[in-house]
């Protein structure tokens, strides 16, 4: 169970050599989700671009806020990271824009689209780590390696474990009621939705209910209108934009769901990040799905 990958990894990482929180402790490397090294420095770093907003609410949750020179456009929550310099988008990144704010840190997401930029801002001397956030197991892995770096791994296995203890909590409560069938939409042109291979499809599960394209294996894909009615979901889950656009274009009454007003309106802010909101994440679904089932 992904409950226990999180516990184990966590705990892996807080005793292994390079997780060690004395200034004076020698370099340590790791290797990251490209198979490239990374530092674990002697001393943690203080000027740190972050272009994915899942590492930028842990930065912040673990107290490295303050070291941030540097996020995405996408990076709006906490509300004091927007305080931070903006410099462009996560994927393909502007690597003249990032180098210009100095970094010793830099953190991206292990996107194919990323590599070209990960070996510049390496080329440049510049310590970079490229990792996933695709499953919630990834969440408690890179809070770890962010508490390495950081040389706080205390503070992040208090944080991975209240996240842990509140998905559990929501997981029991569900567990053995009706789940119904639900479809989330992401995205309309093309329309796409969520697969097994997403924490996205791990929240549904944890709030109760089982996910119509579960047999799509990766993180998401593109499917048809046509499919989504044939396949009859209780529920759609849509962020706002997506919700609208689903009750007012008269093609989504060939789905059940939608013609009966059956839309849930999630807080993509919320639910689309596998970050340190997860168990609030898990809780607003399951509450959704099953009204009052959690207090």
């Amino acid at each position: 169970m992904f409950f226990r990958r999180v516990a184990l990894f966590a705990f892996a990482i807080s005793v292994a050599p390079f997780a060690c929180d004395k200034s004076s402790a020698p370099t340590r490397v790791l290797r990251d989700d490209f198979g490239d090294s990374v530092a674990i420095p002697r001393s943690a770093p203080t000027r740190i671009v972050s272009l994915n907003p899942a590492t930028t609410e842990m930065l912040f949750t673990i107290g490295a806020g303050s070291r941030l020179v540097g996020r995405t456009k996408y990076d709006l929550y906490p509300d004091s990271a927007r305080l931070v310099p903006e410099l462009g988008d996560g994927l393909r990144p502007n690597v003249e824009a990032v180098l210009g704010a100095r970094p010793d840190l830099v953190i991206l997401y292990a996107s194919q689209d990323n590599r070209p930029a990960a070996r510049r801002f390496r080329a440049a001397g510049v310590n970079t780590l490229a990792i996933k956030n695709d499953h919630i197991a990834d969440f408690g892995r890179t809070i770890s390696i962010l508490g390495a770096i950081l040389h706080d791994s205390a503070r992040a296995q208090t944080v991975i474990d209240s996240v842990t203890s509140t998905l559990a909590r929501v997981a029991n409560a569900t567990r053995g009621t009706e789940r119904p069938r639900v479809f989330w939409h992401i995205w309309d042109a093309p329309l796409i939705t969520v697969g097994s291979g997403s924490f996205m499809d791990e929240l549904i599960n944890i709030a109760g209910g089982n996910n119509v394209y579960a047999d799509i294996t990766g993180p998401s894909g593109p499917i048809t209108l046509e499919d989504v009615a044939r396949r009859d979901p209780d529920f759609i889950l849509a962020g706002p934009i997506g919700a609208g656009t689903i009750k007012s274009d008269p093609r989504w009454r060939i789905v059940r769901a939608a013609r009966s007003g059956k839309v849930l309106v999630v807080d993509t802010l919320l639910v689309a990040r596998p970050s340190v909101r997860l168990g609030e994440a898990a809780i607003s679904l399951a509450n959704q799905l099953h009204p009052g089932i959690i207090r």
